[in-house]
């Protein structure tokens, strides 16, 4: 029988197709980040939701233990389930990461990354410069290089050697916690550069931003490498600002790698 369940799910992961409660949970994450099921409201009951999406009472009580586990809803008993604020909502979890990055109207989502952004990355900067080794700033130069080879802020190259100059420079910095914010909102920091790029007015002003922060580092000026990646971010700021005025934020977002 054990056998019998491993061939299954590994025809379900060789076929693209996810097992049935984690296609059920990316349903309801999906729904509830998209406002589909909006916050405050009621889920249906435990029979309704089984009836809708087909699935059995283990299988709806897994994938709702998970969205408690988020902070996407509270079930109490007469009460029901209810959808909690976004506030609340673990955006970390890669379910919940995923379906926050094809729904970016919540602007909250990457403003608040660009808060955290200005708290870390100047840092990491500074500590770039102070202790990175000859191999960590070959990598950082490797990323700027990659960027003027994209030649353009428009292509899916430049969004992924602008993530790769970033997390060189995290990585280079020392800090464990750092490098642990970079793995987690790895995907979410691709999606704000794919976001922002589209909005920005001049490649050669982005490349000068980079290339002010690669010059700090390279001539082990901590204080201007702050400088320099503080700049960078403030204009990463205002590009995502005019990007969701203008609406450019809705374009749909690949993921990595495509």
């Amino acid at each position: 029988m054990q056998d019998q369940k491993r061939t299954t799910h590994q025809k379900d992961t060789r076929s693209g197709r996810r097992p049935v409660k984690d296609g059920l949970l990316h349903n309801l994450v999906d729904r509830i980040v998209s406002g589909d099921m909006a916050e405050g409201s009621i889920l249906p009951n435990e029979a309704e939701l089984q009836e809708q999406f087909g699935v059995s009472r283990t299988t709806l009580r897994e994938s709702m233990q998970h969205l408690v586990a988020q902070g996407m809803v509270r079930s109490r008993t007469r009460a029901g389930t209810v959808v909690l604020p976004r506030q609340q909502w673990n955006y970390l979890d890669p379910i919940v990461l995923d379906a926050a990055m094809r729904h970016p109207k919540d602007e909250q989502f990457y403003t608040s990354l660009i808060d955290a952004r200005m708290v870390l990355e100047p840092a990491a900067a500074a500590a770039a410069a102070e202790q990175a080794t000859t191999a960590q700033m070959m990598v950082i130069a490797n990323a700027f290089d990659a960027m003027v080879a994209a030649h353009s802020l428009y292509t899916d190259a430049w969004s992924e050697a602008d993530l790769d100059f970033h997390t060189a420079i995290i990585n280079a910095s020392g800090n464990w916690v750092f490098r642990q914010f970079a793995v987690a909102i790895g995907a979410a920091l691709l999606a704000s550069f794919r976001i922002t790029n589209r909005a920005s007015q001049s490649h050669e002003r982005a490349l000068d931003r980079h290339n002010a922060v690669l010059e700090a580092i390279r001539m082990r000026k901590p204080e201007a490498a702050r400088d320099a990646m503080n700049v960078l971010v403030e204009g990463a700021r205002f590009e995502l600002q005019e990007a969701l005025r203008l609406g450019k934020g809705s374009v749909p977002i690949m993921p990595i790698g495509s």
